[in-house]
């Protein structure tokens, strides 16, 4: 089996000891992503829709790092801390998946990594 670490700077750096994505195989593993901006490393607090625009905009730029796309993604999970937002993230989250929808799960969770409303992991086929 063929793995490798994927990294770029046009997503945040780990805050834990793990890769942003490792890819294997012909699969693209992507960490669960939190709303911290790529260029300050700060968590990005303003609105829900922001923060989960941060986490998707991330989560492209991992996957085009990988040789990936939205596109090829298979799998999303998804955790929020507050299942309110679940229309807001539904509506966002639309924006990027329209045409090529991935199984996915959303689960409510008591707490995030740094306090943050969500965290998004993805499972994707690269080249």
């Amino acid at each position: 089996m063929k793995r490798s670490i994927i990294t770029t700077d046009q997503a945040p750096q780990p805050v834990g000891p793990y890769s942003q994505a490792v890819k294997a195989d012909g699969w693209l593993y992507i960490s669960g992503q939190i709303p911290i901006d790529p260029g300050t490393g700060e968590l990005v607090t303003e609105s829900f829709e922001l923060q989960v625009r941060t986490v998707l905009n991330t989560i492209t730029a991992i996957l085009e790092a990988g040789g990936s796309g939205l596109d090829r993604v298979v799998k999303v999970t998804i955790f929020l801390t507050d299942m309110d937002n679940f229309a807001a993230l539904n509506a966002i989250y639309d924006e990027y998946f329209q045409e090529s929808r991935p199984a996915r799960a959303c689960v409510e969770v008591s707490r995030i990594p740094r306090d943050v409303a969500l965290e998004i992991e993805a499972v994707a086929l690269c080249d």
